[in-house]
This record gives C-alpha cells, sequence and structure tokens, in this order.
C-alpha cells in the first residue's frame, strides 16, 4: 500500500520549564500541511527498507521506518515487510517529516495486517518512536503538551489561508536548540491565544527556540522580516527550525526569496 505521510508547523512553541525526567514542558499548536513524503508498505518473504528523493543523512539501518517496523515485529509478532520511502520534506526542518514516515509505517502495518489498532493505542506506540510522533496518527489540528506527546483536539483551522515556507538548508541541532532556549515568561495557554485573530496575539504567540536559533543564524530572522513586511498575518519558525512560514489571506508571490539560495520554496493553500 502506499501512503503520504503529511509534515506539520507549530504555530506557537512555547517551552516553559524543564522537567525533572531531563525532558522540557512544552505548549504548542501543531497543524497539518499537506506536503508529503511518499510511503509504501507491502508484505514481504524478507525486510527490506530503501529510500529515494532527498538524501537521509546518517545510517540508512537506523531509519525511523525501520524502527517503526521493529516496534510492530516485537509487540505483534508480524511477518516481514518492504517499505520503500520517497523524500519530499526537507530533514531537520522543524516539519515533523521524520516522525510522520515513522508513524505512516505503523498506519501501513495496522492496515496491512488487520491488526485493528485504536488511534489511542497507536499513538502510545508512536510515542515510543518520538514526541511528535502521535500527533501524525489523526494529523488533525491538536495542541502538545508534556514533551509533546499529550494530544488535545482543538476547534482552529486556516482552511482557505496561505502558508509559504521556506528552507535555507541549516540543519540545527534539537539538543543545541534546547540548550539555550529561552524559556517562555507569560501564562496565557496557546489554547486561549488561538481564539483571538492573529493581529491580536502575534506577539505573545512566539516559539521559544527563536531567540537563540536567530542568534546563531540571524538569515532565518530576515526570511522573518521579510514575510511580515510584505503582508503575512503571522510568521514564525516552525519546531527547533530552520523552517520559517509566513500565513496570508491571499495567496503571496513566489520569489521574495530570489537573493538567497533555497534547498526548499512552496506555497500552498491549507485546509
Amino acid at each position: 500500500m502506499i501512503l503520504f505521510p503529511p509534515c506539520k508547523i507549530n504555530i506557537g512553541l512555547h517551552v516553559l520549564h524543564k522537567r525533572n525526567d531531563g525532558y522540557h514542558a512544552l505548549d504548542t499548536l501543531m497543524y497539518p500541511v499537506s506536503i508529503c513524503d511518499i510511503l509504501e508498505v507491502i508484505q514481504s518473504d524478507v525486510f527490506e527498507f530503501t529510500n529515494s528523493g532527498l538524501n537521509i543523512p546518517g545510517n540508512a539501518q537506523m531509519n525511523i521506518c525501520i524502527k517503526a517496523f521493529q516496534l510492530m515485529e516485537k509487540e505483534y509478532g508480524i511477518s516481514p515487510v518492504k517499505i520503500h520511502l520517497h523524500k519530499v520534506i526537507p530533514m531537520g526542518g522543524g516539519l515533523g517529516g521524520g516522525s510522520s514516515d515513522g508513524t505512516y509505517t505503523l498506519l501501513a502495518i495496522n492496515t496491512l495486517f488487520d491488526l485493528q489498532l485504536s488511534d489511542e493505542r497507536l499513538q502510545e506506540l508512536a510515542s515510543k518512536l518520538g514526541s511528535d510522533c502521535p500527533f501524525f496518527v489523526t494529523s488533525l489540528p491538536q495542541i502538545a503538551n508534556g514533551r509533546g506527546e499529550l494530544l488535545t483536539k482543538v476547534d482552529f483551522s486556516l482552511k482557505g489561508m496561505f502558508i509559504y515556507l521556506v528552507n535555507l538548508g541549516i540543519h540545527v541541532s534539537t539538543a543545541q536548540a534546547f540548550s539555550k532556549v529561552q524559556l517562555y515568561q507569560h501564562q496565557t495557554q496557546i489554547l486561549e491565544l488561538v481564539k483571538a485573530p492573529f493581529i491580536e496575539i502575534k506577539d505573545t504567540l512566539v516559539n521559544s527556540f527563536e531567540f537563540s536559533v536567530f542568534d546563531s543564524y540571524p538569515q532565518l530572522q530576515e526570511i522573518k522580516k521579510i514575510f511580515i513586511d510584505n503582508g503575512a498575518v503571522y510568521s514564525a519558525m516552525s519546531g527547533s527550525g530552520s523552517t520559517i512560514y509566513g500565513i496570508f489571506n491571499s495567496r503571496p508571490e513566489k520569489g521574495l526569496f530570489s537573493s538567497y539560495e533555497l534547498v526548499f520554496e512552496e506555497i500552498l493553500e491549507l485546509s
């Protein structure tokens, strides 16, 4: 079967404090965006993983799709599969592409082997792969708390608006981003903030990682400023970086960043 793992953006990402277990407590709204990888999973006599599209750095045998298969094999004794992943979503860009790939491998296996697992069980399994993974079980707008795994569905829609995403190919280490993060100082939760228009909350609904990441990579702050100067109602960095996005009421013109060497640039209508 063939599935299309989407990506996500963080609309506000408030890092609240460091927990006793070493993780940080988060408050963020995760919103699905229909830029997708392509994932094929079929039953086989032997396990095989292959990939194409964007180059995936590191050891291919450590890919999250393989970890997802191994998890399901351990839990349910499934037989081998062949997995092919075609990468479209840039890596290390804060868009959750890897998390989506891993979770969609779980979804494919659930269907292929007729396991009939509930969304709740799939989210429990996905949380073992990574903090962002449970979101992609349903890929609906959700508030994420805890270390990112505690999800609450929210009535929030950007349908009919447009998103412009830009990635310069800068890889921001998640560990480094957390080590220098500026903790969120306000008390209002994102669930309350997003009930107001962007114009009222754009200075309070922030990404805590921007302060340190922009200090190291000022060109990312320049990208955000260009978005705002050209009519974006809201602009932010997604995740711990380094994709910057702008949200517009009408379709913006492509080419705002012709002076930059981009590895990824996409404009699409949100659903």
